[in-house]
């Protein structure tokens, strides 16, 4: 039995296809981990949606930015496709909510501690633990099971950019989706900074990437995410990045979490949108 992370998809279903034909993949034996980010910006998200649905307990998702802006402008009163969006297909399908039903059910944070390795679209505050970001996902679910277009009506913003314990409501619920599917920047001391989207190198202090916070809370557990397509593939520091920008014209990754080389398996993208969205 192999366990394979994929990269973000954004509806490349046929690159997703070929993927799973390099790692020679059997739904018999195998399991994959999606970063999240399924849908959206490429030709082919309501069949990326099926495919992945369809794989039922061999495929663990966790939700991604999105994963969630399908969500909420299907079951909103107020959000609206944007532009660059390709998610039309998915809402005029016959079996939409069937899909919108398992994707909602998705969960934002997965700890393996069997395999002591855990996965989450963006990224963690960095003063949680892995098991505190456990429960503060859990608290998004059980949100989303309760009043589900509650939080999409209130999850959109940018504020606050700080964790504290004493946060309540929905400004609690917003910083922690906005971490777990935004999230790519933050001072050392915790601010969080969701519109600056380059590369690393590119950025000036007192910015540095999430995982790179001194004395992070959860760098005991390696990390899969993806979110990030100008970091690319990055397998150090306890994180496995492996969003390789696909959609924009980059590749589409698989990376094997049961092996100690950290193998990777690419299939090269055709370019679906220009480069600089998020």
């Amino acid at each position: 039995m192999a366990t394979y992370a994929i990269g973000d998809v954004q509806g490349c279903d046929d690159e997703l296809g070929e993927l799973l034909k390099r790692i020679h993949f059997n739904a018999d034996r195998d399991r994959l981990w999606f970063v999240g980010d399924l849908v959206n910006r490429g030709p082919r998200s309501l069949e990326v949606l099926r495919r992945v649905r369809a794989l039922d307990a061999n495929a663990i998702v966790v939700l991604g930015n999105h994963d969630l802006h399908l969500l909420a402008v299907a079951r909103s009163k107020k959000r609206r496709l944007k532009d660059g969006d390709t998610l039309q297909p998915v809402l005029d399908a016959r079996d939409c909510d069937v899909l919108l039903d398992w994707l909602q059910a998705r969960p934002l944070f997965h700890h393996d501690e069997t395999a002591g390795i855990a996965m989450v679209h963006a990224g963690l505050a960095p003063q949680w633990t892995i098991a505190q970001a456990a429960r503060l996902a859990a608290e998004v679910e059980a949100a989303l099971a309760r009043d589900a277009d509650a939080l999409y009506e209130h999850m959109y913003g940018d504020q606050p950019d700080r964790w504290s314990e004493s946060l309540t409501g929905y400004d609690r619920l917003r910083f922690i989706v906005n971490c777990m599917t935004r999230l790519r920047f933050c001072t050392k001391d915790g601010r969080i900074d969701l519109k600056i989207k380059g590369a690393p190198d590119d950025v000036e202090a007192p910015f540095v990437p999430w995982f790179e916070v001194p004395k992070r809370a959860s760098r005991d557990v390696p990390i899969v995410c993806g979110h990030w397509s100008t970091l690319g593939l990055h397998l150090k520091d306890d994180v496995r990045a492996i969003d390789t920008g696909c959609v924009w014209g980059g590749s589409l990754c698989a990376l094997r979490l049961d092996s100690p080389d950290a193998k990777t398996t690419i299939v090269a993208c055709a370019t679906h949108q220009a480069p600089g969205k998020d």
